[in-house]
């Protein structure tokens, strides 16, 4: 009966499946395009705003709503437990440290420059999961690792090559380069934490707990960078707090879940080229040739890097 059952639905049942990968890559574009987004949004607001101002206020709003996400999961998702430390120096690394690092890059380099950089993020990942918790590391993620910094260095020096005109000239493309470094740190540790508590949880808490540092920096921040409110820059703050915090870690999360880790990781260098596209047609950024050779590189060393082994 169950081999009838089998073969009467086999074919649905293969939709089903179909489906429901279309369904995750349409999710995992979701949060990169969010994510892009961001970046373009936190290079347009850097006259109104603050990076303190707003790293804070993105993640107020953001944890009410993982904190609304959160009431319906077990007791014990709810606590943060044992892993108190960890959620601290995740919640320091990547939320405290890494937001206004981030914001702050993004007041001296284009949305162009800085989405492009954050290729690399995926290699760094992985890099500092080598050293940090002895992940196995292949001797092609390595290679990616050196062709994609290439890429980048490409990026920042603008074709020159000229790494002293780089540590001078460029301290805004430098501080994505940081941040990047402060979200692998995050990464890692939440790897750790998350084999014991749920994804949401993990990232409600981790943003909460930054909460005690962020606000009052905000607030010293008003003393000499208050806030232009205006509506369209209120509207871009609630945006920022919602769809690339919020909205895309979940569009994320069920997207690895449908395609697993390395499916969706195939495409996160879709966010580059969301983002150079965004700066350039929305922000007049400029797309020069550097751009599409470095581009090529992080992209190219990643998806060789996320490629499953034989």
């Amino acid at each position: 009966m169950e081999q009838a059952k089998a073969g009467i639905f086999r074919k649905p049942r293969a939709l089903r499946a179909g489906e429901s990968v279309w369904i995750g890559l349409l999710l995992v574009n979701l949060a990169t395009f969010t994510w892009a987004t961001n970046m373009t949004l936190g290079r347009w607001l850097r006259e109104s705003i603050g990076p303190l101002t707003l790293s804070g206020l993105r993640f107020l709003l953001a944890s009410l709503c993982f904190a609304w996400l959160l009431r319906s999961r077990p007791p014990e998702e709810r606590r943060p437990g044992a892993d108190v430390p960890l959620l601290l120096m995740m919640a320091l690394a990547g939320v405290a440290l890494f937001a206004p690092t981030l914001y702050w890059g993004l007041r001296f380099t284009t949305a162009v420059n800085a989405t492009l950089i954050n290729g690399l993020g995926p290699l760094i990942t992985g890099l500092l999961a080598a050293l940090l918790i002895r992940e196995p590391l292949t001797p092609r993620q390595l290679i990616a690792a050196l062709i994609g910094l290439f890429g980048v260095v490409l990026v920042i020096s603008n074709g020159t090559l000229n790494f002293r005109g780089m540590l001078h000239g460029n301290i805004g493309d430098l501080l994505v380069l940081a941040a990047l470094v402060l979200w692998g740190i995050y990464s890692v540790l939440g790897r750790k934490v998350m084999a014991r508590r749920s994804a949401i949880s993990t990232t409600a808490f981790s943003m909460a707990l930054a909460l005690p540092l962020l606000i009052p920096a905000a607030l010293m921040e008003q003393s000499f960078f208050p806030i232009r409110w205006r509506p369209e820059v209120a509207l871009a703050v609630l945006y920022i707090g919602f769809a690339p915090t919020v909205l895309g870690f979940l569009a994320w999360n069920e997207g690895v879940r449908r395609l697993g880790p390395g499916g969706a990781m195939m495409f996160y260098n879709t966010l580059p080229i969301y983002g150079a596209l965004l700066g350039h047609f929305l922000l007049g950024e400029p797309l020069g040739l550097t751009h599409f050779l470095g581009g090529a590189l992080i992209i190219g060393a990643g998806l060789w890097a996320a490629r499953p082994g034989r």
